[in-house]
């Protein structure tokens, strides 16, 4: 994936992360780390590559939307079984939309799925537009930075781990700065 993002650049992590948040399960945020590092490196700008991603997921998304509303609900009636949860999952956007919406960009699975799932429930699009965006920006503003910052070892934690798991080793990293702070502040006192 990398190798692609290097050789095509901003328009191959656009295309990448686009059809993930269509709904094509390809890796758009390996996408985005890898161009992360690529913009620490000097080969692209970060600003560009979040603003690029951030658009990529908004759009993909909003196709993804898109296609459920339209056609997601004809799919469904095919199948009893999946048809009676309509009710159940229209009830859930009712309440839980907005934050599904906002905090499926950060899970892999539903970062895939979940603009399908409001477009079949009839989440109004106004609402999916703007928590949509939301998530986006935030997304692809963190993981890009993260990547940016971090570099190549953010990359791999990311990579094996997912998103969480890299902002854990992140974390933990940053701890163990303070906590080394604090305690060559504590040894400098003492002497």
């Amino acid at each position: 994936m990398s190798g692609f993002v290097h050789h095509y650049g901003l328009a191959a992590l656009f295309l990448i992360v686009l059809l993930e948040s269509s709904g094509v399960p390809v890796p758009g945020e390996t996408a985005l780390v890898a161009a992360g590092v690529f913009a620490e490196q000097g080969s692209l700008n970060i600003a560009a590559v979040i603003a690029v991603a951030a658009t990529a997921a908004i759009v993909g998304d909003n196709v993804g939307y898109w296609i459920g509303r339209t056609g997601g609900r004809s799919v469904i009636a095919r199948w009893s079984w999946t048809s009676q949860s309509l009710p159940w999952a229209e009830q859930f956007f009712e309440r839980h939309g907005p934050k599904t919406i906002f905090l499926a960009r950060f899970i892999a699975v539903l970062r895939v799925t979940a603009a399908w799932l409001a477009g079949i429930s009839r989440m109004r699009w106004w609402t999916f537009f703007v928590w949509n965006a939301a998530g986006g920006i935030c997304w692809a503003a963190l993981v890009g930075l993260v990547a940016y910052y971090v570099g190549q070892a953010a990359a791999d934690a990311i990579s094996r781990y997912g998103l969480i798991g890299g902002a854990v080793a992140v974390g933990v990293t940053i701890a163990g700065l303070v906590a080394l702070h604090f305690w060559r502040k504590r040894l400098v006192e003492q002497a």
